[in-house]
This record gives C-alpha cells, sequence and structure tokens, in this order.
C-alpha cells in the first residue's frame, strides 16, 4: 500500500490502522458520502487461494445483513485490480484487549455493560444464524464513548454448516470453545463460551487458561478447570462468577442455550448485583 491509493473511484485509502492474518485495516475517507471508514484489505498472499478470497467475500456478506448499534457495520465491499477489499464503520477507539493491557482488569459494572452489549450483539447474528466463531477481546472494539462493537465476521459460520473450525480456531486458541478446539461442530453456544472467556479476561486481567503452546491450551479449554475468577480477584461479586462460569461449562449441553438467557441473566444481576444464580 505504498502512497495514496483510491478504490472504486471514491475510498482513499490514508494509513494503516491494524491486522490480522487475514487482512489488514486501513483508515480511509469515502469521498462521495465524505466521512471516514475502515478498509479491510485481503493480504497479497491470498489473492490466488480461491479459499481465502471466498471466506474474505462471506465476511462482507455474513456482517453486511446484520445492522446493530454493538456490531461494526459494513458499507461495501469489492475487487480492484486484484485488491479485495471491504469498507466499513470507522471506529475512534482501541480494542478491547488493548484498554485491559493498558488497565489491568476493570471493575465489574463496566465489564458487565460491555457483556450485555456483546451479548446483545450475539444474538443479533445467532437469530440471523450466524454463529461469529472468533469472539475475542482483539476482536472488540470499544469506541470513544465507551460502546463496544464486534467485528471480524471473517471465520463465521452459518449454523447449518458442518465445517471444522480447527486451524482458523488454533488463532485464536485462549479464547477457544472445547468443540472448536476438538474440529467439532459449532453453535450459537460455543460463541456464549467465549464470551465467558472474554468476561474473565475483563474481570480478571488474563484469560483463564495459558500454556506453551497453542495445543496446550487448547487442551485446557477441552479438560476444564479454570481457577474461580475470584480467586484472582476477590471483589467479582457471586453471581456475576456464576454467570461467567456457566458460560463457560466445557459440555455445551450444560452451558446458556441462548444468549438471550444469558442476557437475561446479566440484566437480573445489573439490577441486582447481590443476585445468585441455580443452574443444574
Amino acid at each position: 500500500m505504498e502512497g495514496r491509493i483510491t478504490l472504486n473511484g471514491r475510498y482513499e485509502i490514508i494509513d494503516k490502522i491494524g491486522g490480522g492474518g487475514m487482512a489488514e485495516v486501513f483508515h480511509g475517507y469515502d469521498t462521495v458520502l465524505h466521512r471516514d471508514v475502515g478498509i479491510k484489505i485481503l493480504r497479497d498472499q491470498f489473492i490466488q487461494d480461491k479459499q481465502f478470497v471466498a471466506r474474505f467475500r462471506q465476511e462482507a456478506c455474513n456482517a453486511a445483513c446484520l445492522s446493530h448499534p454493538n456490531i461494526v457495520n459494513i458499507y461495501d465491499s469489492g475487487n480492484e485490480n486484484d485488491i479485495y477489499y471491504i469498507v466499513m464503520e470507522y471506529v475512534v477507539g482501541r480494542s478491547l484487549k488493548e484498554v485491559i493491557q493498558e488497565n489491568g482488569a476493570l471493575d465489574y459494572k463496566t465489564a458487565v455493560r460491555y457483556a450485555i452489549g456483546i451479548a446483545s450483539a450475539l444474538k443479533q447474528a445467532h437469530d440471523h444464524s450466524i454463529v461469529h466463531c472468533d469472539v475475542k477481546s482483539q476482536n472488540i472494539l470499544i469506541d470513544t464513548k465507551g460502546v463496544p462493537k464486534i467485528t471480524d465476521f471473517g471465520i463465521a459460520r452459518i449454523m447449518s454448516s458442518q465445517s471444522t473450525l480447527t486451524k482458523e480456531a488454533l488463532g485464536s486458541v485462549h479464547y477457544i470453545s472445547p468443540e472448536q478446539a476438538k474440529g467439532g461442530r459449532v453453535d450459537n453456544r460455543s460463541d456464549l463460551y467465549s464470551l465467558g472467556v472474554v468476561m474473565y479476561e475483563m474481570l480478571t486481567g488474563r484469560p483463564p487458561y495459558d500454556g506453551e503452546s497453542p495445543v496446550a491450551v487448547a487442551l485446557k479449554h477441552i479438560n476444564g478447570g479454570a481457577p474461580m475468577p475470584s480467586t484472582i480477584n476477590p471483589n467479582i461479586p457471586g453471581g456475576l462468577e456464576q454467570i461467567i462460569m456457566h458460560a463457560m461449562e466445557v459440555d455445551p449441553a450444560r452451558r446458556y442455550s441462548s444468549a438471550t438467557e444469558m442476557l437475561y441473566d446479566m440484566e437480573e444481576f445489573r439490577k441486582n448485583p447481590n443476585t445468585l444464580f441455580y443452574f443444574d
């Protein structure tokens, strides 16, 4: 991306603001609607790989059908001179991961507010039969008003898909659900597990599992037994800890069955922080 480039005669690339293994993200400007935008561009090494190109295009389709204040909006996508791009809402702020790294564990009221926003966004995706499959603090942006916005539907799957996710999921191994770690079928409960991990990280300053290799961490998710978050941060209310650990059950059948169910408990907790829950 040397020099100033304009895509589709309207999207001017200003500077690079981030990136992952599959794509780079740039700050851009829409010269037609006169607004700042984010522009995600597929890395050069993948443009000849039909599978990566198809996945990149699918990301735009997955997210474009979702309109929610806690989901980064998708405006446009295209391909010009072998530059595959997605144009999206430009979010001024930091990733949740950066917020935690800079500030340590969050106070429980802020963590619950963020978690409710993320769960609400996941409910919207699940209502459209889309499983995000990569919920992690790096994929949650916190804007300057403190609003969490989930992004990167790059490996999202339609719920009816039988595709396994081992290769992609291992890149986010600290947040991976046990069924993803085993290469099994995923559904909405996999996202709720990962949200539980994000909540754990928000309240303790670190994810529940770590290890010397991605496989070692994945095995810990499969086997379970994470230390209770209150052993790391004794200021976590009991009801909130119950919500986190219920979301992080190893067996999907023992977790929250839906984002709606999880949202209900979080709202009950927010109304009364002394609330305790009783799960079978």
